[in-house]
């Protein structure tokens, strides 16, 4: 079967290859370079046991503490409020249905308890070059025992995800450079991190290319369709006709299947990143401040520091402030911390209330699959999100339950 793929991020690239090949024609398509989206700036964790989702009980008495802090772990731009609000009201209804909070939890396990695998077979040889299993770490300066995090640990217990508690002085033996003063933290040996995200996203692309497939730089636009499906993918520089496509667009994707007849819905969730080349000391394993919630990551060129959430229109200009912040929390959690040569990023990750992406045939054209929405955790739902659309291109059953990711949710 022809089929065009349109996103050249991680989604875009891992469903490609393995479309590709399961003996598919596949041409990636990308107004630009491989994996420069939030592909190239995310804080390069690859979890496969994320099974929590971010709207939960509880949470919602976190949010005005967190507000008062123009550079905290979230902020609104109010100018975008008008608009946010629907998704952030939906945010909080999904965290107070506790049937609804174990649902999505089934649904990340089964969509991410098997990333590192897949990694593994799709890299094969090459896949230690870009990926570490040191495992990750969390840390809280206090106890953290609330009604959140115990639900939190229930439902890590419930899918046999496996979390050590350490004290400091385990802590310590873990990251000797880490400041003492972290109490408390949890081990999660069984993750992993890429050293370098770009580098990850462009060597499966190498390995789809070598293969044969074609990647296009060009400027999605809009579908022919006619009788129920998409004949062509109409470009700035021209159309590309095909069997079937995948919308692996990232935050653009909610105003793509608009067009085509849904509604989704879709936040930019921007973050922003520090990137240190010469840091001086690096963290010896993945490292989260749930404190503060940013983490730090050793990777091939320097230590990269990300987080945050910035609630905004994701084309409004970066406020590098948030970025600042970043570095002055993190050379709290690493005094000799050198920060000569730092650069800033920022990027908007595409968010759904529930914290599920969207995996589902369009309604209007039966041979377009939607493929976007993984908020925080598209590096490690790519793998399994590729096979679920090989499926449904194929008509086959999908590896795992496929329906709490349709887009009839919303």
């Amino acid at each position: 079967m022809r089929i065009i793929v349109i996103g050249a991020g991680i989604v875009g690239v891992s469903t490609a290859y393995r479309l590709q090949q399961g003996g598919h024609d596949v041409t990636l398509l990308d107004k630009g370079a491989v994996g420069m989206g939030c592909s190239f700036g995310n804080g390069g964790a690859i979890s496969p046991d994320l099974c929590v989702p971010i709207a939960l009980p509880g949470m919602l008495r976190r949010v005005p503490r967190w507000f008062a802090d123009p550079l905290g772990p979230l902020v609104v731009r109010w100018s975008h409020l008008p608009r946010a609000l629907p998704w952030m009201v939906r945010w909080i209804r999904e965290g107070k249905d506790i049937q609804k909070v174990r649902a999505n939890s089934n649904a990340l396990r089964a969509l991410h308890r098997r990333a590192l695998m897949d990694y593994r077979e799709m890299l094969g040889p090459d896949y230690s070059q870009h990926i570490e299993e040191t495992g990750q770490i969390y840390v809280w300066q206090n106890d953290r025992s609330g009604p959140v995090e115990i639900l939190a640990k229930t439902l890590r217990e419930e899918h046999g995800v496996k979390a050590e508690r350490l004290d400091s002085a385990e802590i310590q033996r873990i990251d000797p450079h880490l400041n003492p003063i972290y109490k408390n933290g949890l081990h999660f040996p069984e993750n992993g991190h890429t050293l370098n995200p770009l580098r990850l996203v462009e060597a499966l692309a190498e390995r789809f290319r070598a293969h044969g497939g074609r990647i296009i730089n060009d400027e999605f636009v809009s579908f022919s369709i006619t009788s129920g499906a998409a004949r062509s993918a109409k470009c700035v520089n021209g159309s590309y006709d095909a069997q079937a496509f995948v919308l692996a667009t990232g935050i653009d994707g909610a105003t793509m299947a608009s067009r085509l007849g849904d509604s989704v819905s879709i936040q930019a969730e921007r973050g922003y990143h520090v990137m240190l080349p010469a840091p001086n000391i690096r963290p010896s394993i993945k490292i989260s401040n749930r404190d503060h919630m940013f983490g730090l990551t050793p990777m091939r060129d320097g230590v990269r520091i990300s987080g945050t959430v910035e609630i905004a229109n994701a084309a409004a200009p970066p406020n590098y402030k948030r970025a600042e912040a970043l570095l002055t929390r993190a050379q709290e959690m690493y005094p000799s911390l050198n920060t000569e040569g730092a650069t800033f990023w920022m990027g908007s990750r595409p968010s759904t209330p529930d914290s599920l992406p969207i995996v589902d045939r369009a309604t209007t054209a039966h041979n377009v699959i939607y493929a976007f929405g993984h908020g925080h955790s598209g590096l490690t739902g790519a793998p399994m999100t590729a096979r679920i659309v090989q499926a449904l291109i194929e008509d086959a059953q999908p590896p795992i339950d496929a329906a709490p990711f349709r887009h009839s949710r919303f």
